[in-house]
C-alpha cells in the first residue's frame, strides 16, 4: 500500500494545484519512483489511498498503464482517515493472509525492500518498522532486541504508553515511513474507529504484541515533505538507484 492521500501542506504552493505524490523530482512524480521501487522488489499488486486531487493520481497511474501491474485505489475523498484508518479501509485488498508492505509516497530511499520483507517473514511480528538514527523530536524507543517499547516527544516530554518511563534506557530511533504488517493487525483494529493513526494502535498493544524495528545497513533516505527538500531529492535521485 502507498499512502498518497495527504494534503502536502508543507509543500505549498506546489500542492495548491497538485497532490504531494505527484510533485516532480527530475521531471518524474514522487509516486512514480515509489511504485517502480516496489515493483522492482517484486510487488505486482498495490493499492494507493487518495484524497487530495485524487483524480490526478488516478489519471497519472493509468497514463503509465498502471506500470504493468495491478494497482487499485482506496478512496478517502470524504475524509482523511490517517494511517491506521487508511489501512483499515483497504483491508479487503489484503485478503490473501500474507504480510503486506506500507510505504509513504514522499519517502525516497536506498532501502532493500525485499530484505525488509524477508526479515519480517523470518521473525513474524505484528509489524516491522524501518527506523534509523536521525534527528527529530519524536522517537520510537526500542530495547536491545529492537522490540518497540515506547515513544517519546522530546519537545513536550510526553511518554507513551501510559506508565512507560525511563526512556534513557532505550534506543531512540526515528520511523522512516516504511513498514511491513501482519494481517493479524486487522483484528486489533476492532477497538478503533474509522480514523486513527497506526502508531496509536502499536502503542496501545506494545506490551502484548511484538513490534520490531529494522535498521538497514548504510541507509540513506529523504523525506520529501518540505520545499527545501526538493533540491536534495533531485541530488538523491541522481546519485542513487531508487
Amino acid at each position: 500500500m502507498i499512502f498518497a492521500a495527504g494534503l502536502g501542506t508543507r509543500l505549498k504552493p506546489l500542492t495548491d494545484h497538485m497532490p504531494k505524490a505527484l510533485v516532480p523530482i527530475e521531471e518524474k512524480p514522487l509516486l512514480g519512483y515509489v511504485i517502480q521501487k516496489l515493483k522492482d522488489a517484486g510487488s505486482d499488486e498495490m493499492i494507493i489511498n487518495v484524497h487530495h486531487f485524487p483524480d490526478q493520481i488516478i489519471e497519472y497511474v493509468r497514463s503509465q498503464n498502471s506500470f504493468g501491474i495491478r494497482i487499485a485505489f482506496s478512496d478517502e475523498r470524504q475524509q482523511l482517515l490517517e494511517t491506521g484508518g487508511g489501512i483499515k479501509k483497504a483491508a479487503d485488498f489484503f485478503d490473501d493472509g500474507k504480510p503486506f508492505l506500507v510505504h509513504n509516497a514522499d519517502i525516497l530511499s536506498n532501502l532493500d525492500i525485499a530484505a525488509l520483507y524477508q526479515q519480517h517473514l523470518r521473525t513474524n511480528p505484528l509489524a516491522t518498522l524501518v527506523v534509523s538514527e536521525r534527528d527529530t523530536f519524536r522517537y520510537l524507543l526500542f530495547n536491545d532486541d529492537l522490540q518497540l517499547k515506547g515513544w517519546v516527544n522530546e519537545k513536550t516530554g510526553e511518554l507513551r504508553p501510559d506508565g512507560f518511563n525511563k526512556p534513557q534506557l532505550y534506543r531512540k530511533l526515528a520511523f522512516s515511513g516504511i513498514q511491513v504488517l501482519s494481517p493479524k493487525v486487522f483484528e486489533l483494529m476492532n477497538d478503533f474507529g474509522e480514523r486513527f493513526s497506526i502508531m496509536d494502535l502499536y502503542l496501545s498493544v506494545v506490551r502484548s504484541q511484538q513490534i520490531l524495528g529494522f535498521v538497514p545497513d548504510n541507509y540513506q533516505m529523504i523525506d520529501v515533505g518540505k520545499l527545501d527538500a526538493l533540491d536534495k531529492a533531485e541530488e538523491f535521485c541522481n546519485n542513487l538507484l531508487i
